[in-house]
């Protein structure tokens, strides 16, 4: 690789992702964003070609379709955009000699594990959505592309749709309310993915010799069930001055069978990210963290 700042493309640069990869891959390289409206990536010959006329050494690819209940119902769509975009991507960034960073989800498991997944363990995605991030991952993988797959779960962060936001929204308008208990996983904020992305490519590129590539787990340390978040977001947005008719200990805890959804969730949705942080040293903090400063964003908007 060269030693001057790489050509960076990125696709999906309008998601929660691609919002915070614009900041931090700003201070990279030379960054060209793309968003859903100026490339439709279900058009495989469009991306194709977009990718050969732009010619960049690194494509970070931001698009998912990510309404998982959706997904049930609309599969070749779905398959379109995690599965068959991310294999042209592959093979485009193979021939141009450009290096792939794609991010994949905690959805490509079953969830039944009673550890932490490691990036080895066995795949067996239980729904529409899982099942096409899934293929994504095994097409790049497939490819001679040089390629970083980034696992994540849980993403929240202050643009976008999220969990966080939904929580503040209800917390406003009910005085009650019932979230799922039974299932784990570590909130990841957009920025710390952002911020790991940018920081492994810099490295990637001033130290081409230590490369490695293939998959990561990439998300914050620790653990916490989908009603204790809930909870904590109540608590941050209360101590923040928010005027709510939702208390924290008015938010009930159910288990999964009282909230059927489309598409079956994980129950564990932890990923161990050791191989992240002992092959490019990276520091992952706790899903707590970032939280706070999210809440106080969101109260203002």
């Amino acid at each position: 690789m060269p030693n001057n700042f790489p050509r960076i493309v990125l696709l999906g640069a309008n998601g929660q992702v691609g919002h915070e990869l614009q900041r931090a891959l700003a201070c990279v390289g030379e960054l060209h964003s793309l968003t859903r409206l100026q490339l439709d990536i279900s058009d495989s010959a469009a991306l194709r070609q977009t990718l050969i006329d732009l010619a960049p050494d690194i494509v970070v690819n931001a698009t998912a379709w990510t309404a998982v209940d959706k997904a049930e119902s609309e599969v070749e769509a779905a398959f379109a955009v995690n599965a068959t975009a991310p294999q042209v991507m592959a093979e485009t960034c193979a021939a141009l000699g450009a290096v792939l960073v794609h991010y994949s989800t905690d959805y490509v498991f079953d969830g039944q594990h009673s550890a932490p997944y490691r990036e080895s363990d066995s795949t067996a995605p239980q729904s529409v959505y899982g099942r096409s991030k899934l293929a994504g991952e095994q097409a790049i993988l497939a490819s001679a592309a040089k390629a970083l797959i980034f696992r994540t779960s849980w993403v929240y962060g202050d643009f976008g749709g999220n969990f966080v936001r939904t929580i503040l929204r209800l917390a406003r308008e009910r005085n009650t309310l019932s979230v799922v208990a039974d299932q784990i996983g570590a909130p990841t904020a957009a920025s710390l993915i952002a911020d790991v992305t940018a920081a492994v490519l810099r490295q990637l590129w001033q130290r081409p010799e230590q490369a490695e590539f293939g998959l990561f787990h990439l998300t914050a340390s620790g653990a916490v069930s989908w009603h204790a978040f809930a909870c904590e977001i109540v608590r941050l947005a209360q101590q923040q001055g928010a005027s709510l008719a939702l208390n924290a200990d008015a938010i009930a805890a159910i288990p999964s069978s009282e909230y059927p959804v489309p598409a079956p969730r994980p129950a564990n949705s932890r990923l161990d990210c050791q191989r992240l942080q002992q092959h490019y040293g990276i520091y992952l903090p706790s899903w707590s963290q970032a939280l706070p400063a999210v809440v106080h964003s969101l109260l203002r908007q």
